[in-house]
């Protein structure tokens, strides 16, 4: 092999990039309680763009199940529940406060079809996930079924979670994502 085309070879080679620090692990979010539709519209703007799930969980002031609830879920989120997964943001949702109930369409509660207190729902890219939705009040008060649930909603990583599944058009669409 001539000098010029060892020169040539080592040229075409291509570099490949590195890093000398560790990828870094999401870290989850909590936000301040919502008490106007803009806050809530905000904080999902914020999640969608950051493709982090967010949990909300609907309380009102008279709801003593609520009182429990929401330190628990705050504290897990805190804790560092779901990061590995991709990490969550969290936000409750005073549906008793006056700009939640009323409004137009007759408020988020309506738009979300929260029919009971408390409720945790969570939004992947702006979407309601209606489908793991939980209002079973023992169910919010497992702190194991809550770290599970967590780390679920955690995996979706703004995937929405739809498509493949058994609904009725369940897998119709699912290899469509572009």
């Amino acid at each position: 092999m001539s000098p010029v085309t060892r020169v040539l070879n080592f040229n075409l080679r291509v570099a490949r990039g590195f890093s000398t620090s560790r990828a870094s692990r999401a870290q989850n979010q909590i936000y301040a309680s919502v008490r106007r539709p803009d806050d809530f519209h905000t904080y999902q703007l914020l999640s969608s763009s950051a493709r982090t799930p967010l949990l909300t969980l609907w309380t009102t002031s008279w709801c003593s199940t609520c009182r429990v609830v929401a330190p628990l879920v705050k504290s897990l989120v805190d804790s560092g529940v779901g990061e590995q997964e991709g990490g969550v943001a969290f936000c409750t949702v005073e549906y008793d406060a006056p700009d939640i109930m009323s409004g137009e369409g007759g408020g988020l509660g309506m738009t979300y079809m929260i029919t009971a207190i408390p409720t945790l729902l969570s939004f992947d890219a702006g979407e309601a996930m209606t489908q793991t939705k939980v209002t079973d009040g023992r169910k919010l008060a497992d702190r194991t079924f809550l770290e599970d649930w967590i780390r679920n909603e955690a995996r979706r990583h703004g995937g929405r979670g739809g498509g493949g599944g058994t609904g009725v058009l369940g897998g119709l669409f699912g290899g469509l994502r572009g």
